[in-house]
């Protein structure tokens, strides 16, 4: 019987072993291995993932901080991709830090970047209801950025074309046609136009120059006509003072040749009588106060 125990006990200390060994093992892996790393779950649904392998890098700022775990496509969305990774526990991952996912140009070989934008937030640890690990939200890359603007730029620049194209069609051609003539036609009245009111304006500064020199002349001519009306007004009153003197000599000397008159007439009679001549005249011929000497 002693071989038996001993073998039994044999047995029974490697079976303790094996499960001291084992408890171990798991201890290790998740308080020591696994306490070095976090995992995280990311769903990409606006990034293509060519080019991302498992294993492949994932880097903060440059740093690559971890590696990606695997990833598989949901079955409740086809365009829905969830990616697990695992990251250096000392990463500061906060709630606002978001995945994005880069290309090297040579090798094509795509690689998750955490980048956080601002001010980082809390750390991330909340696992919500239904996941395994703490979900860090998808973001844009600068690549999607780029694709996204010359997507739209092409979209725009076919409705451009498009529109073009229903410009130039053939009625469209000929009313343009015909607008561009009648812009020519308006181009020549209105260089017709300016032409004959650059000739205008020479006109009329001529003629103002004319008006200038009239006016002047108009002045000078006033003013000798002033100075010749105020000569005649001292000439007419002069006249009119030598027309009153000479009215009162012609006045006086008809008095006097009127009475010398009536002498020389006197006279004559006396003469036609000499007995009045001689005797004097007849009292009866003598006029009214007069008498005989």
């Amino acid at each position: 019987m002693e071989p038996e125990a001993r073998f039994t006990f044999i047995g029974a200390a490697l079976l303790v072993l094996l499960l001291v060994v084992a408890g171990a093992t798991m201890w290790l892996t998740r308080n020591g291995a696994r306490a070095e790393f976090r995992y995280y779950t990311i769903y990409f649904e606006r990034q293509s993932l060519g080019g991302l392998q498992v294993g492949g890098d994932v880097e903060m700022r440059g740093v690559q901080v971890g590696r990606v775990e695997r990833f598989a496509i949901s079955r409740d969305n086809i365009n829905r991709v969830q990616a697990t990774i695992r990251v250096d526990a000392k990463t500061p991952v906060s709630t606002n830090t978001v995945a994005v996912v880069n290309r090297k140009i040579l090798t094509g070989l795509a690689r998750i970047d955490l980048e956080t934008p601002g001010e980082p937030g809390p750390e991330l640890f909340e696992v919500r209801e239904g996941e395994k690990y703490p979900v860090i939200a998808e973001g844009q890359s600068t690549l999607d950025h780029i694709a996204d603007s010359a997507n739209r730029i092409a979209v725009r620049g076919a409705n451009v074309l498009a529109s073009v194209d229903d410009l130039l069609n053939e009625k469209n051609r000929a009313e343009i046609v015909a607008t561009l003539a009648s812009f020519r036609g308006m181009a020549d009245a209105i260089k017709t136009t300016a032409e004959t009111a650059q000739q205008t304006a020479r006109s009329a500064d001529a003629t103002a120059r004319e008006a200038t020199t009239m006016a002047r002349e108009a002045t000078t001519t006033a003013r000798e006509a002033t100075s010749t009306l105020r000569q005649i007004s001292r000439t007419a009153a002069a006249v009119e003072r030598a027309t009153e003197v000479s009215t009162n000599d012609a006045r006086a000397t008809l008095q006097e040749l009127r009475a010398t008159a009536e002498i020389v007439a006197r006279s004559a009679d006396r003469l036609d009588n000499p007995r009045e001549l001689l005797f004097g005249p007849n009292p009866a011929q003598l006029g009214p106060g007069e008498k005989l000497k």
